[in-house]
């Protein structure tokens, strides 16, 4: 049942943590308003965690307002303290970024993107990419094909039987 108004403090939030650096606990706020084409979740971060690694997307631009706590923002080689009422911008094919709290009280945020039927994200850190797609219809949607992994490069015949022996 999709709703006109939801409140950031009735939203349903689901924990995940990884590791002893990645925490987070969000909450669909998009989905909840019956959104399709802009994503918005809420994402609750403890004190001196990160909700996902160092990462940034080829195709959806994305947006967070951070609604409460302290922490920073790290886009490119900089690191940007943050506050409550700041609005940070990732732009499609940008710098990567990540957000930490490295405050004493817990991190609330709203990410914002658009949701489209394909996105690579390029994992920094690590040198991995993650590939989704759905030809028929958006992203996250059951998704026709997903992989994450690590690239080699190939010519674009490499592998391929061309004939003729």
């Amino acid at each position: 049942m999709t709703r006109s108004i939801v409140n950031v403090g009735d939203v349903p939030l689901r924990s995940t943590t990884t590791g002893t650096r990645f925490a987070v606990a969000t909450g669909e706020i998009g989905e909840e308003l019956g959104l399709k084409g802009l994503g918005a979740m809420l994402h609750v971060v403890p004190a001196g965690k990160t909700a996902f690694p160092f990462h940034r997307h080829h195709v959806s631009d994305e947006m967070f307002l951070i609604l409460s706590g302290t922490g920073e923002y790290r886009i490119g080689e900089e690191r940007l303290p943050v506050r409550a009422g700041d609005c940070l911008g990732a732009p499609a094919g940008g710098e990567a970024h990540q957000i930490i709290n490295t405050g004493s009280d817990e991190l609330r945020y709203i990410g914002f993107s658009n949701n489209t039927n394909a996105e690579v994200v390029e994992y920094v850190d690590s040198g991995k990419i993650g590939v989704t797609a759905n030809g028929s219809g958006f992203l996250f949607e059951n998704p026709t094909f997903r992989a994450r992994g690590r690239l080699t490069r190939a010519e674009y015949w490499d592998g391929e039987d061309v004939g003729g022996g």
